[in-house]
């Protein structure tokens, strides 16, 4: 027997582009162990991911090239062997899971065919494969599994279709568990429930489990051990208590230093009037009531926070706010003038003040053109903003703003990882200088070093310019530091609504108390006290 179920000795990989060789990840070395977990943790471009798709061989070669190294799987190492026998390898013996399931389910399967598949193409016989894809649904919690088999990935919620990846990754019960950001783009109570069925998973099999995160708190839950990269080096590895409480290297202070939820709360505006004034909003999709009576007021430079999971109407308010949707009933007054009754002219007049920038950035931002372009297309539009001869040079301050530089202006979306797209967008955001910004789950994608500096941004607009923000979020941490106001919505009704304080430190409904005991703290030992707390409460 090898001294380590999986081992990786010097590996490097690089990727050759037009501007020349990019060095991924630089003679990186680890082991993991059975039954143990190990998160990798770094910001977007440090090379967690693509260390990970080596062990998968899931690298683009080319473009990209394993220059050096040893991936060793039970003492084997998978980069000599035969491409047939890697082939057995994958989904039997080592298996993954991604960021964003809905891109790597086939839409036009259904989940019972591509459960059954990964099963079938190693040799299940047909009649096994469905009893077991169907054991698989209910273990991962799929709620009435015999009729989910045959519905597609479309018809279920970001979490389920999570749950859904994991039944796939475990159909052959593998002995080691690659996940990569498996709970980013989820809400706190369902990222909590995933990483418990992780762990109570592993529990039951003795895998291996290999977290890819950018997330400290996801790290503090789940993980035994931790490395922490930075731009494609292994800087400091250790017990995950031991690296959070005694950090060597700077870059690892800087990333703890970074971690949300520690900062001074806001004190509330007093004596603005509201910009915003939102009445008794109401909003049908068929026999689904996506809002069900909202109201709030937003006073100029405030940032009201909406809270709750997935389905509660949060991204609903939003579209119908910007009349990307159209409301049943009720009225939303932008200075005294409803937004719902305006013409298709005045609103095009209008739309310069009210921007928003959307969860998914690679579905915002047109494939088809440069950064550059993405970002100047705002002065094509209201050309009075800005005279033509200042747009490369505004450009270029919107990117460095955003943590991003102006040699990326030349560079198309598919060339960032997730979160720089994201800062593409917030930076295309900024270049209207709007007076009030719908950030639905802006954030989410970003690193903590990276968010807090786009918080920082623009909680600074927020100060200087008077803007204005609706910040849609699932990161409570995040929302303490950033908010004057904070409201719960839940199957489309307001729950609670209050100062970020009131909220956080009194909270008064069942609900809102259970979506801030959802939360994950980066302290290990505070993170261990409330999953212990957490356990107690539902037994």
């Amino acid at each position: 027997m090898a001294d380590h179920l999986l081992e990786v000795r010097n590996l490097s990989v690089e990727f050759h582009t037009a501007v020349g060789v990019v060095k991924a990840v630089r003679d990186m070395s680890y082991h993991l162990d059975r039954g143990e977990t190990l998160a990798i943790l770094g910001e977007s471009g440090s090379g967690k991911s693509v260390s990970a798709s080596a062990i998968m061989d899931l690298i683009d070669m080319p473009p990209g090239r394993i220059s050096s190294g040893e991936i060793l799987l039970d003492g084997v190492d998978l980069l000599t062997m035969p491409l047939s026998e890697r082939r057995e390898i994958n989904g039997r013996k080592i298996a993954m899971i991604f960021q964003d399931p809905l891109s790597h389910l086939n839409p036009v399967y259904t989940v019972g065919w591509q459960i059954r598949e990964a099963l079938t193409t190693h040799g299940t016989e047909r009649a096994k494969a469905q009893a077991e894809a169907l054991r698989l649904l209910g273990r991962v919690g799929i709620p009435d599994p015999a009729h989910a088999l045959d519905k597609y990935p479309h018809e279920f919620s970001g979490g389920q279709r999570q749950r859904v990846m994991i039944a796939m990754a475990l159909a052959l019960r593998p002995d080691l568990l690659i996940a990569d950001e498996p709970t980013t783009a989820l809400d706190v109570t369902v990222q909590a429930e995933v990483l418990a069925l992780l762990k109570e998973l592993q529990r039951e099999t003795g895998m291996a489990v290999l977290i890819i995160t950018h997330d400290l708190g996801v790290v503090a839950e789940i993980a035994d051990r931790v490395v922490v990269m930075e731009k494609g080096v292994l800087v400091e590895a250790g017990m995950v208590r031991e690296v959070y409480k005694n950090p060597r290297h700077a870059y690892t202070k800087k990333l703890i230093a970074a971690a949300p939820g520690k900062g001074e709360m806001h004190e509330p505006l007093k004596g603005k009037e509201p910009v915003l004034r939102v009445r008794d909003v109401h909003k049908n999709y068929g026999a689904f009531t996506a809002l069900k009576g909202v109201s709030f007021d937003l006073l100029a430079g405030e940032t009201l926070a909406i809270v709750g999971e997935s389905g509660s109407g949060k991204s609903t308010l939003a579209r119908i706010l910007l009349r990307l949707d159209e409301p049943d009933s009720g009225t939303a007054l932008w200075k005294g003038r409803d937004l719902f009754q305006l013409s298709p002219a005045e609103l095009y007049k209008l739309r310069r003040d009210l921007q928003m920038v959307f969860q998914d950035p690679t579905q915002s931002l047109n494939p088809r053109m440069t950064v550059y372009q993405l970002i100047s297309e705002a002065w094509v539009i209201h050309p009075d903003i800005l005279p033509k001869a200042k747009w490369r040079d505004r450009v270029a301050e919107l990117l460095t703003q955003v943590g991003l530089g102006p040699e990326h202006m030349g560079r198309y979306p598919h060339q960032f990882s997730g979160g720089q797209r994201q800062r593409i967008a917030i930076a295309r955001a900024l270049a209207l200088e709007p007076q009030l910004i719908i950030c639905d789950e802006a954030v989410s994608a970003l690193d903590v070093s990276v968010q807090a500096q786009v918080i920082a941004l623009l909680d600074g607009l927020r100060k200087t310019m008077g803007i204005a923000f609706i910040f849609i979020a699932h990161d409570l941490p995040v929302v303490r530091d950033f908010a004057d106001h904070v409201m719960v919505m839940q199957k489309g009704e307001v729950v609670e609504l209050g100062t970020v304080r009131e909220i956080f430190d009194t909270p008064q409904k069942p609900y809102t108390q259970a979506l801030l005991a959802a939360g994950l703290d980066p302290d290990p030992d505070v993170q261990a006290q409330n999953r212990a707390a957490r356990l107690s409460r539902a037994s």
